[in-house]
């Protein structure tokens, strides 16, 4: 089990009153797209400064390669192959998260929070009243659309049901609105708000004013792309300073990452303007290896963390609901098995036991013969679907997985391989 980067400390009370909580999440962002992770031209600097007041997750998994599932297990605290969310939804393919399905928002309502969706959801195929909606998974009030939208002047959105026709601005500008005027109306309860932008996902449309940024940048699609995420920054700089101007900064918990890794360029024809950044790691979106699952992950709890930390303990999305459940005091689902653990004692610096190790499962997957993926400790194991296929990386030493060891290491194979068959679901015939 890996250790701490640097110690993070509790320095609160176990006792004190329950904080809100806040999640940001991008759409395709890869691990390498913020200036505090790494990338040497896009300016972001309201995510520097909350990682500087906070804690960087360096080693932050998202729930699979791509959307829909890795949304999925964010939401659920299981592995989304478990709920049949196998892929991204296509619209109209009637596919969904099942009602029967215990989300992280049902979980903080029951214990007193008032929870809000805004931004893209993907966790349904359309909005048409039979298929479930965010409301029937714990959201008090939603603003979402199915999946993607038209970036500038989106005409999808739908609000609590009701279609909300066309908006004028840009979506990320939107959803951050619809979130503040939240915050404005929650105030005998704590709350628990998901902004779940959806850039810099394409088609990226970027005003003016952030493309200019780059403007010594020829290639007009690079200019596109880093201004898409610093406009993403911006408005999560916007949206902090409405919880400061409430005096809610030291009362909040807030969590920004983004959904699985950056879409490869032209990977698809309308694909032109991807040029995210998996930074050190191998691999994009599709991709088992980290560059398709790692994401970047800051969080910042005042009082509770020691801000300008690092973490490099292995999270996963679906840690999430066991551990925000330990923060509001909400019990756990009682009969959904649960893959994610409580990740609260990485603030004491120990940590966590996991009798379940990190997996993930896509069936699908580009970039090699590799389905199957399993960490444990500073291990990781790609198999094939046949489980006949192995490769093995210490990605702690080795963080591109550029060497093999799965013949050097035969008892690490062979615990893994064991974790990877026992693991493993099938497709649905």
């Amino acid at each position: 089990m890996l250790l701490l980067a640097m110690s993070l400390l509790l320095a609160g009370a176990v006792d004190s009153p329950r904080p809100n909580i806040v999640v940001l999440l991008c759409d395709d962002l890869g691990y390498g797209d913020l200036s505090c992770f790494g990338h040497p031209r896009i300016k972001t600097p309201e995510l520097d400064r909350l990682a500087a007041d906070g804690v960087k997750l360096t080693s932050l998994y998202a729930g699979a390669p791509v959307c829909s599932p890795s949304r999925a297990a964010l939401m659920s605290g299981q592995n989304p192959n478990r709920l049949g969310v196998r892929d991204w939804i296509d619209q109209g393919s009637g596919i969904h998260l099942p009602r029967e399905t215990v989300t992280i928002a049902q979980r903080l309502r029951s214990a007193g929070y008032t929870t809000c969706l805004s931004g893209k959801w993907h966790l349904n195929s359309q909005f048409n009243g039979k298929e479930p909606t965010p409301g029937d998974f714990g959201f008090d009030h939603w603003f979402a659309t199915q999946n993607n939208t038209k970036h500038q002047n989106p005409t999808n959105f739908v609000r609590n049901k009701k279609r909300v026709g066309p908006q004028t601005g840009h979506a990320s500008q939107l959803v951050v609105d619809e979130a503040i005027g939240f915050i404005e109306r929650a105030r005998e309860k704590p709350f628990a708000m998901f902004v779940t932008f959806h850039a810099p996902h394409e088609q990226i449309e970027t005003p003016e004013e952030y493309r200019a940024k780059y403007a010594d940048i020829s290639d007009p699609t690079v200019r596109d792309y880093y201004g898409s995420v610093s406009l993403v920054d911006h408005e999560i700089g916007r949206l902090l300073a409405a919880l400061d101007s409430r005096n809610l900064r030291e009362k909040t918990v807030v969590l920004f990452t983004s959904d699985n890794g950056p879409e490869g360029l032209k990977r698809y024809p309308n694909a032109v303007h991807s040029h995210g950044s998996s930074g050190p790691l191998r691999g994009k979106k599709l991709s088992l290896y980290e560059g398709g699952l790692r994401v970047p992950g800051i969080i910042r709890w005042p009082g509770r963390l020691n801000p300008s930390s690092e973490c490099s303990e292995p999270i996963a999305f679906y840690d999430l609901l066991p551990t925000f459940c330990a923060i509001s005091g909400a019990p756990l689902p009682e009969r959904s098995p649960l893959d994610g653990v409580n990740i609260l004692p990485l603030l004491d610096g120990k940590p966590v036991v996991r009798t379940t190790p990190l997996h993930w499962q896509y069936d699908l997957a580009q970039d090699g013969p590799w389905r199957i993926a399993v960490r444990s400790g500073p291990w990781k194991l790609l198999a094939d679907a046949e489980r006949k296929k192995f490769a093995l990386f210490n990605v702690q030493t080795d963080v591109a997985e550029m060497q093999d060891r799965s013949s050097s290491e035969p008892e690490v194979m062979a615990r893994l391989k064991h974790d990877a068959e026992r693991l493993y679901l099938p497709p649905p015939h």
